[in-house]
């Protein structure tokens, strides 16, 4: 079988076009975030693989969940006619993604020896904001830096962790 994320790809830029089209990104992001909740519970997954359960009554399940826009319940139907529903949570992420880079937003992971307070974090973001424009930041803790933080934005990286540094100082030593 294909990886869903080759087979959520295409109705991902399906629901991000419509949605872009009806200058509705915001809803059909957080209805594909609602959508992908309801199939990532597992006894929801358990009906969708389900035969002896009618294909119509999961949609009506997935389109209450999904609010009643026409649209959308266009697309959960869709889904469900080409045994996609599934592929919901992948879906919703892929499409998170194109709306974060249609908004030139971008994403950023900062790994910190210890963990951040707000304040912190805050300052964290301005200063990266400040080189790299507006970011969505996640914080992960990751006690082998010894301290300091090392953020990746993209497929930039600017270590100022104590164990970048000493690495940094093994690879002059040795040169």
């Amino acid at each position: 079988m294909a990886e869903v994320a080759t087979v959520a790809r295409p109705y991902a830029e399906a629901a991000f076009q419509l949605a872009k089209q009806q200058q509705a990104l915001p809803a059909w992001a957080d209805a594909l975030e609602r959508l992908a909740g309801v199939a990532e519970d597992p006894q929801v997954g358990a009906l969708i693989g389900n035969p002896n359960i009618a294909r119509a009554q999961i949609e009506d399940l997935f389109r209450a969940a999904g609010g009643g826009d026409a649209q959308l319940g266009s697309f959960v139907h869709l889904l469900s006619e080409n045994r996609r529903l599934a592929c919901l949570p992948e879906i919703s992420a892929q499409f998170d993604a194109m709306k974060r880079g249609d908004e030139g937003v971008k994403e950023a992971v900062v790994h910190s020896a210890f963990p951040l307070d707000e304040k912190q974090v805050g300052q964290v973001k301005e200063l990266l904001e400040r080189r790299f424009g507006r970011l969505q930041l996640s914080v992960v803790v990751s006690p082998e830096l010894i301290g300091g933080i090392k953020a990746v934005v993209g497929d930039q990286v600017l270590d100022t962790s104590v164990s970048g540094k000493l690495e940094a100082m093994r690879v002059a030593l040795n040169s």
